[in-house]
C-alpha cells in the first residue's frame, strides 16, 4: 500500500517540478519536507486561532488544514522513497503493526 501510493505522489511530484523546471535534489526532498511542516503548522495556527485568518470561513480553514497535510504525507512518502526507507518495516518496528498491503 506504502510503495504504491509513494509512486502515485512521485508521479506527480516528478510531473510538477518537470512544469515548472525545478531541480528535486537529496536535499530538495529534506527541504520540502520542513517548508511543508511549516505550512501545516501555519494552517493549525489560524484554525485553532493563533494567526491571522485572513477572512477564511471556518470551512476553509480546516480545508487548509488537511490539505497542508496531505502535502505533508506526500512529502514524507517522497522522501522516504528518495532514500530507499523501508517504511512499512520502520512501521512494524517502531508502532508494532504491519501496515495494510491492500
Amino acid at each position: 500500500m506504502l510503495d504504491k501510493l509513494a509512486g502515485q505522489f512521485e508521479a506527480a511530484s516528478a510531473g510538477y517540478a518537470e512544469t515548472h523546471a525545478i531541480k528535486r535534489d537529496s536535499d530538495w526532498f529534506l527541504l520540502k519536507l520542513q517548508e511543508e511542516m511549516g505550512e501545516l503548522t501555519q494552517a493549525w495556527n489560524r484554525l485553532t486561532g493563533r494567526g491571522r485568518t485572513k477572512g477564511r470561513s471556518k470551512e476553509e480553514l480546516s480545508r487548509d488544514l488537511a490539505d497542508e497535510t496531505a502535502d505533508l504525507l506526500g512529502h514524507v512518502l517522497l522522501f522516504a522513497r528518495r532514500n530507499q526507507i523501508d517504511l512499512a518495516a520502520a512501521i512494524e518496528r517502531k508502532w508494532l503493526f504491519t501496515p495494510d498491503a491492500h
